[in-house]
């Protein structure tokens, strides 16, 4: 997978000589049909998507969610797309501001729809995405960033979106970013989670707040029974509630283990030391493991110490 490129925050499993070596008819997702016209596109097992992304149709238009790293992906799925409908792209939501969902949005606003996402992506989508590329970006990376399709309208808390008869409810929701959304199809029964979701996949905590994301995805919440039906990961394959509060028992597992060996007095590389045996014991065959649970430990390590950077701080 190209996705989050750089340093260890950023997985590198296929290199873009690969990726346009690929044959045009090759598409870089699988898509999967959920019913009632809305389709998962999944990125495939080399990660040539980046991310997930996917689609619903409806009386008078489409509504696409996330538009992967790379604007080929993008056009593959606006491809898919016009082979199952000449109705117009009305809206395409951003569930945050990481470069493996936005990275398509040009295509999609040539096309003629409308970037819809929460205010902090705006602020954050031509800035933030720089520390991916490490201190010593170059100049075509920083054009890359800089050229990236901003979203065009912004919402706080929550909006919904109509397409003729169809309704599909954006949600702003705490935990991976600070500025994500999960995009609920209701008369479907389809959540598209975004990054607050990773099936059996560790996840990218470089902007994380566990402590609010856990609340997110608290089976004593709110979220996870509303939500509940087809659930739409933003990395890894289609899945269930139960996979969701699997992942979400993995945010705890990790900060229990983390707070309990930072009370023995560790930290640093004895801490990380301590640490991943444990969390390999359950999730150690889960995907990204060997790129993401060192990371995991030393992120979530300086958020119990309050020491860990947040989107919209100064880079330390």
């Amino acid at each position: 997978m190209r996705i989050l490129r750089i340093g260890f925050f950023f997985i590198l499993t296929a290199t873009a000589v690969a990726a346009s070596a690929q044959s045009s008819e090759t598409l870089p997702f699988t898509l999967k049909p959920l019913g009632h016209g809305v389709y998962a596109a999944i990125d495939d097992a080399k990660g040539d998507a980046g991310a997930n992304a996917g689609f619903v149709i409806g009386d008078n238009g489409v509504l696409v969610v996330d538009t992967f790293e790379n604007e080929r992906a993008a056009r593959a799925l606006l491809s898919e797309i016009r082979k199952l409908t000449p109705l117009p792209i009305r809206f395409v939501v951003n569930t945050h501001y990481h470069l493996d969902h936005v990275a398509g949005n040009r295509i999609f606003q040539d096309a003629g729809a409308v970037v819809i996402a929460h205010r902090n992506v705006g602020a954050w989508i031509h800035t933030e995405n720089l520390k991916f590329f490490g201190k010593n970006i170059k100049p075509e990376q920083k054009a890359e960033v800089e050229a990236l399709g901003a979203p065009d309208i912004f919402y706080d808390d929550a909006l919904t979106l109509r397409l003729g008869s169809r309704e599909i409810a954006v949600t702003h929701l705490l935990g991976h970013t600070g500025g994500d959304s999960v995009v609920r199809i209701e008369d479907a029964k389809v959540t598209f989670w975004g990054d607050l979701f990773w099936r059996k996949t560790l996840p990218n905590l470089i902007d994380a707040t566990t402590a609010d994301w856990s609340k997110t995805l608290s089976t004593d919440g709110p979220w996870l029974k509303r939500f509940e039906g087809t659930e739409v990961p933003g990395h890894g394959d289609v899945g269930t509630i139960e996979d969701v509060r699997e992942f979400g028992g993995y945010l705890n597992d990790l900060r229990e283990i983390v707070k309990t060996v930072e009370e023995q007095k560790k930290s640093g590389d004895e801490l990380v030391a301590a640490v991943l045996p444990e969390i390999a014991k359950k999730y150690g065959k889960w995907e990204f493991f060997e790129y993401f649970a060192k990371p995991n430990i030393k992120d979530m390590d300086a958020e119990l110490r309050g020491t860990k950077r947040k989107p919209g701080d100064p880079q330390r």
